[in-house]
C-alpha cells in the first residue's frame, strides 16, 4: 500500500516555510506557527485543528488548498 504525501505551507498560495509528511504527526506547532495552505500530492488525510489529533477534523484528498483557512471557517 502506497502512503500519501501532504505538504503544509506557512503562508497562503504555497509560500513560506513548509512541512512535508507521509505519516501521522500529532503536533506540527514546532514546524509551523500558522498554516494557511496545503497540497495533497497523493492519498488523503484527516487534518485536525489542534494537537494530539483533537479538535475539529477535516478530510482532505488529493489537490491544492491555496487558502485552506476558509475551509475551517
Amino acid at each position: 500500500m502506497t502512503m500519501g504525501k501532504i505538504i503544509f505551507y506557512e503562508d497562503r498560495n504555497f509560500q513560506g516555510r513548509s512541512y512535508e509528511t507521509s505519516s501521522d504527526c500529532p503536533d506540527m506547532t514546532s514546524y509551523l506557527s500558522r498554516c494557511h495552505s496545503c497540497r495533497v500530492e497523493s492519498g488523503f488525510f484527516m487534518v485536525y485543528d489542534r494537537s494530539d489529533f483533537t479538535g475539529n477534523q477535516y478530510f482532505v484528498k488529493r489537490g491544492e488548498y491555496s487558502d485552506y483557512q476558509r475551509l475551517w471557517a
